[in-house]
């Protein structure tokens, strides 16, 4: 799915919010508690229905639109009783197209049902963790899960991360995979670009002093002169585990395959 198939028209109106930007800084101090984030062309944010929540009600896909703050499109939905909303965009899906979120529904890119009513091997996105809650998993650009299995009203799905991680039945997830595949293979080309989109630079610990960072200090190019590389504040860094324990940990039957 590439641009030249979005539509031409100006995003809708009532569904834009202006976000206030804090550059990485707390609401509470103004301190920097998120490093490398400032700057950034002024844009307007979508307000995306992740929950789908209008049950059995047909809606039309009147505009594809490119979506400043993600990485996959979005399209406008028109529903049978008027309203709009914008939702992830899946792949082929075309304006005209009609999508529905049902229980249980056609398997075609777009529609949105419960998991336990989606065959195996079918590919979804935009997946429920608690029932009712909205979408929480699969939402970046290309990326699709895959239903693997069903076990006590659970359902085990591939994550795109290679996780096999199992779901209630009960919640819903979209048909298809996320839009824009290509995504991965941009290659961002100038500084500038970047600085655009609201990074700002990174320094490499052993171009500082000692002061600023464990890495620092040294002749020319030398070692960190540590048995293991450490973050600025001395913690270490690389291969250590930084998940906390979480309540879903009970669910995932594989965790993902270690990149070689």
């Amino acid at each position: 799915m590439n641009r030249t198939i979005l539509t031409k028209k100006e995003p809708e109106k009532k569904l834009l919010i202006v976000l206030q930007r804090r550059a990485g800084r707390s609401r509470s101090t103004g301190r920097i508690t998120v490093r490398h984030k400032g700057g950034g062309e002024k844009k307007l944010y979508r307000l995306v229905d992740f929950s789908q929540g209008k049950i059995n009600i047909q809606a039309k896909v009147i505009a594809l639109e490119y979506d400043p703050y993600r990485t996959g499109y979005i399209a406008l939905l028109e529903y049978a009783d008027g309203e709009r909303r914008y939702i992830l965009s899946p792949q082929e899906l075309k304006v005209e197209d009609q999508i529905i979120i049902a229980d249980k529904a056609d398997i075609r890119p777009g529609n949105r049902m419960k998991l336990k009513n989606i065959p195996v091997g079918t590919q979804v996105y935009n997946i429920e963790i608690k029932p009712g809650k909205g979408g929480k998993l699969v939402r970046g650009a290309g990326t699709a899960a895959q239903v693997m299995a069903y076990e006590g009203g659970l359902t085990q799905l591939e994550m795109p991360s290679s996780e096999i991680r199992r779901v209630s039945g009960e919640c819903f997830a979209s048909i298809g995979a996320v839009s824009r595949p290509e995504y991965k293979f941009i290659n961002f080309r100038k500084a500038g670009r970047v600085r655009h989109m609201g990074w700002r630079p990174s320094v490499r610990g052993t171009a500082m002093n000692p002061p600023d960072h464990p890495h620092g200090g040294g002749e020319g190019r030398s070692p960190i002169g540590l048995k293991h590389p450490k973050t600025p504040w001395g913690k270490p860094a690389l291969g250590v585990k930084t998940r906390k324990k979480k309540w879903t940990d009970k669910f995932i039957i594989q965790r993902r395959k270690k990149k070689k």
